[in-house]
């Protein structure tokens, strides 16, 4: 029981003026209308005249009285601020009595269980000779933590810490001292109403997007999945093995690469259908998995081939391993009710620690020593020596040949459009390195390149294609150019320092340069990647991210690095008419540039359909035979002074006589 004296206050431990913190702009559109709902509040209090003043506080207020809510309304919310004050104040509340706190708990508790909540409970402190104020709150907070408690007294049994800790959070808990005004009461109540259904609102949307969240996880996971698993089998596919076989390159044991594929295929297929040929490969899939030794690793690269990676003691170890493998799948297979002889031939290689090997030179080895075993009758191993492989010469004489290949003038760089989606507008291109050697012809960027790669020639060649593409820029009338470069490139020291000094010494501004490069160029050391790249941008020069969803790409790495590009691999454009996984990443891969504000480029564009299809999908920019083969100089310097291209402009452009290029260099 309270004492009722003194001039309406309210508790100087924690004010009224507070309200105006829960400002309406961020409440839900619930339109709080006279006579439209009720409000749902709880008073508890041992004095049935105190009752009678809640009841006269929540009848329907009108006239002069309407005024005096519209000035206390201005006093919580804000006065001036139209925006941050409630649009009306309830006509009624749904108010529930309680002469006792036991009787409080119980109602609560009953509320609770038919899905009809307080949002509100007015509290007095004293109420003999049941459980105090204090105790009620307590126990209304733990069955309920999102109502609003006001404590109302003419007391100080217990200061606002001693209720906060046992009622908290502080920040639903409020004070009105006895004895109040009705206008203090139904403004409260009003408010802290609306804060209430602003709360659940807020708690409903967050859990939303937590769904949301999980849900874009699981994708994100199966697209992952999907990237780097076999549809068929759902054994690693190459993309997968690659990453492993770069591994086992760069970590310090003795391994084998194997290269199986299965004999006489093509006969399962020409004679049960491609149903039974598919379902075979899921069988000696499933044959080789379990047949290799313990932790190897096996994947289906293709068709009826497969690679396995284990770690070996020494060649006659691997080669007794990958022997079992193919006596494994010696076997009688039934497929689809018929009988089907199983037979594999192999290839093996054996890599020392601390060799300098490519991953690819490492597959290549082990496909020529699977060529050697199909030659050998099938159905036999057979180990990679230097004999089997002619072109190690021959990249040997090239690595020579390639040091005067510049001085020489026998290099020279080819551009291919990049088209606008819209009005099928050029508006840059990409520099592609050629070279036609003397002695050897037209040799292929995708031979050259890594044999430059793997030595400091790579760093010389770099800085003659940059400055030709940018000699190139002072012809063209607003275009950029995209530039190529190699992992090792970027991580040339002070990589940043020496593309600029170059960009500068040429007149260019940055904003003309791309920068185009691979996954693979930034993950050996993605915090120093992640600085360059940053620099690089607040410089003004143009980022791409080439031959993208092949490598690590996830959402993390697209928002942790500053990029401005995506260029969606050509092999997933070419797998998109006949693979449904394909269109799928291409879709994705669009849709997800577009919700960063990315450019996205498809490469690879060679048919109409190909086009028409990336047209529908959103895709905004275009690259590949069907617009236009790579372009000499002069005939690109045409094209930029006429800035559009139709679809059947490839029929008309300058076809280049040489074959055509590996994506990233063309």
């Amino acid at each position: 029981m309270d004492r009722l004296a003194g001039r309406p206050h309210l508790h100087s431990a924690r004010p009224l003026t507070l309200l105006p913190a829960l400002n309406p702009v961020w409440l839900p559109r619930i339109k709080v209308m006279k006579g439209e709902f009720a409000l749902r509040i709880l008073i508890v209090d041992d004095e049935p005249g105190m009752h009678e003043s809640y009841r006269q506080c929540f009848r329907r207020i009108g006239g002069e009285q309407d005024s005096a809510l519209d000035a206390m309304a201005a006093e919580l919310f804000g006065a001036g601020d139209s925006a941050a004050a409630p649009a009306d104040v309830p006509a009624s509340f749904d108010a529930t009595y309680c002469m006792q706190g036991i009787e409080a708990v119980e109602a609560v508790s009953a509320g609770l269980a038919r899905g009809e909540r307080f949002a509100v409970a007015f509290i007095d402190v004293r109420m003999p000779p049941g459980i105090d104020g204090k105790e009620t709150a307590r126990r209304i907070r733990a069955l309920d933590p999102d109502i609003n408690l006001v404590i109302v007294t003419g007391f100080s049994d217990f200061s606002p810490l001693e209720i906060s800790r046992a009622a908290g959070p502080a920040d639903k808990i409020f004070y009105i001292a006895k004895p109040f005004q009705a206008e203090e009461v139904v403004q409260t109540a009003t408010a802290l109403s609306q804060r209430w259904e602003s709360d659940r609102a807020l708690a409903a949307a967050m859990a939303l997007l937590e769904e949301q969240k999980e849900e874009l996880a699981a994708n994100e996971s199966k697209a992952t999945h999907l990237a780097n698993h076999d549809s068929l089998t759902d054994a690693p596919n190459r993309l997968a093995f690659m990453r492993a076989l770069t591994d086992y390159v760069r970590g310090p044991d003795v391994f084998a690469m194997a290269m199986m594929d299965l004999d006489r295929f093509k006969l399962v297929n020409d004679t049960f259908g491609h149903l039974a040929g598919d379902e075979l490969i899921r069988m000696v899939c499933g044959v080789v998995q379990d047949s290799v030794p313990e932790g190897g690793f096996v994947a289906r690269l293709g068709g009826d081939e497969f690679a396995v990676l284990m770690n070996v003691t020494g060649e006659d170890e691997a080669v007794m391993a990958v022997e079992r493998l193919l006596l494994a799948c010696s076997t009688t297979f039934t497929v689809f009710g018929h009988s089907v002889q199983g037979s594999a031939s192999a290839g093996l290689v054996i890599v020392q620690p601390g060799m300098q090997h490519d991953p690819i030179d490492v597959m290549r080895r082990a496909d020529l020593a699977l060529n050697e075993s199909k030659k050998s009758g099938r159905g036999v191993v057979r180990l990679f020596d230097e004999s089997m492989d002619e072109s190690i010469r021959f990249r040997r004489q090239i690595e020579g040949g390639l040091s005067q290949a510049i001085a020489n003038g026998e290099l020279r760089l080819v551009y291919q459009p990049i088209v606008a989606r819209d009005e099928m507008e050029v508006v840059a291109f990409e520099a592609l390195l050629r070279w036609n050697s003397p002695e050897y012809g037209h040799i292929s960027p995708g031979l050259f390149i890594p044999i430059a790669e793997e030595s400091n020639l790579i760093h010389e060649l770099g800085d003659w294609v940059l400055d030709e593409a940018l000699k190139m820029l002072q012809q063209w009338p607003g275009q950029y150019v995209s530039v190529n470069f190699s992992p090792r490139q970027f991580r040339r020291q002070n990589f940043v320092g020496h593309v600029v000094e170059r960009v500068q010494r040429a007149g260019i501004e940055p904003r003309r340069l791309q920068i185009e490069i691979t996954e693979t160029a930034i993950f050996d050391n993605a915090e120093r990647a992640a600085d360059t790249l940053y620099r690089l941008r607040q410089m003004g020069f143009r980022i791409a991210l080439d031959d993208f969803g092949t490598g690590y790409s996830s959402l993390y790495n697209i928002r942790k690095f500053a990029l401005d590009c995506l260029k969606i691999d050509r092999s997933f454009i070419d797998g998109m008419g006949k693979e449904r996984e394909s269109a799928a990443i291409v879709h994705s891969i669009i849709h997800l540039g577009r919700a960063l504000g990315l450019e996205v480029v498809a490469e690879g564009v060679e048919t109409a359909a190909h086009l028409g299809a990336l047209q529908l999908a959103g895709c905004s920019h275009y690259q590949g035979y069907y617009l236009a083969r790579p372009l000499e100089a002069e005939t690109a310097v045409e094209l930029a002074h006429e800035r559009f291209m139709a679809p059947d402009v490839a029929e008309a452009a300058q076809a280049e006589a040489t074959v055509p290029g590996n994506g990233t260099h063309g």
